[in-house]
C-alpha cells in the first residue's frame, strides 16, 4: 500500500447508527399518520425518494437537506396518505440529522488515528458541524454534498474531500458501509476503500472488508 496521508470516512451508518431512537419516532409517526404500516415499507419508500432526489440534486439544481425532506414529504402525502405535521415531522429528521448516536467504535477510532481523518456526507454543513460538537469529535475536515454540489455517490464529492485534504487518490483510504455510495465511487477514483460490515461477515472481490473500527489498522 503506498504512503497513506489521510483518511476520509462515512458519516450515515458508518459513524452514526440508522436505527436509532429519532428514526424509531419518525417512523412510528408515519404509521399513525400514512397508509404506509410496516417500518420496512416506509424505509423502502422514504430510501428510495431519499436516493432519487440525491441523484437529481448536483450542480444548479442541488438542494440541501431540508428541502429534501420536505420533497419526501410531499411525495408521501400525494402517494401514501401522509397527513401528519410538517413541522414536526422536519424537526424529528433533523434530530435525526444531528443526534444520531455514534456507534461505540468511532470516537476511540477518532481519538486513536495518528491520521487525519475527513467525514464526508450528503448532509449540509451546518447539522454536520452540530453534531461533531454534540459528539465532541474533532475531524480534520467536514466535506459535504453542498460544498461540492453533489451528493455521494457522484465523483464530485471525493474530488473536494481530496483537494480539502490535500491528497492524491493513491494517499488517502475511504471507510463507509456502502457499496454503491462508498467503495465503488472511490475504486473509480483510485482511492483505497475499506467496506464497514458490522452486522456480517461479507466477502467482496479485491476489497478489504472490517468489521469493526476498534483495531483497525492500515495493512494486514
Amino acid at each position: 500500500m503506498n504512503k497513506i496521508k489521510a483518511i476520509f470516512m462515512d458519516y450515515t451508518g458508518t459513524m452514526v447508527q440508522e436505527d436509532e431512537p429519532y428514526t424509531r419516532e419518525l417512523l412510528g409517526y408515519f404509521m399513525k399518520h400514512s397508509d404506509l404500516k410496516d417500518p420496512q415499507e416506509i424505509l423502502k419508500v422514504v430510501w428510495g425518494q431519499v436516493k432519487e432526489i440525491e441523484a437529481q440534486s448536483f450542480g444548479d439544481a442541488f438542494i440541501r437537506n431540508d428541502e429534501r425532506a420536505k420533497r419526501i414529504l410531499a411525495y408521501c402525502r400525494e402517494n401514501h396518505g401522509l397527513d401528519g405535521d410538517e413541522g414536526y415531522m422536519l424537526d424529528v429528521w433533523r434530530n435525526i440529522w444531528i443526534k444520531a448516536p455514534l456507534y461505540e467504535d468511532v470516537k476511540p477510532f477518532f481519538e486513536k488515528s495518528e491520521l487525519p481523518i475527513y467525514v464526508l456526507s450528503n448532509d449540509d454543513l451546518n447539522y454536520l458541524e452540530e453534531s461533531m460538537r454534540l459528539k465532541d469529535l474533532h475531524p480534520a475536515g467536514i466535506i459535504s454534498a453542498e460544498m461540492a454540489k453533489a451528493c455521494k455517490p457522484h465523483r464530485a464529492i471525493f474530488e473536494k474531500a481530496m483537494e480539502v485534504a490535500g491528497v492524491l487518490p493513491e494517499e488517502v483510504i475511504h471507510i463507509g458501509d456502502s457499496m454503491v455510495s462508498d467503495v465503488e465511487p472511490a475504486k473509480m477514483l483510485g482511492i483505497t476503500p475499506i467496506y464497514l460490515s458490522r452486522s456480517r461477515d461479507v466477502r467482496v472481490d479485491g476489497v478489504r472488508v472490517i468489521r469493526s473500527l476498534q483495531g483497525f489498522i492500515l495493512a494486514d
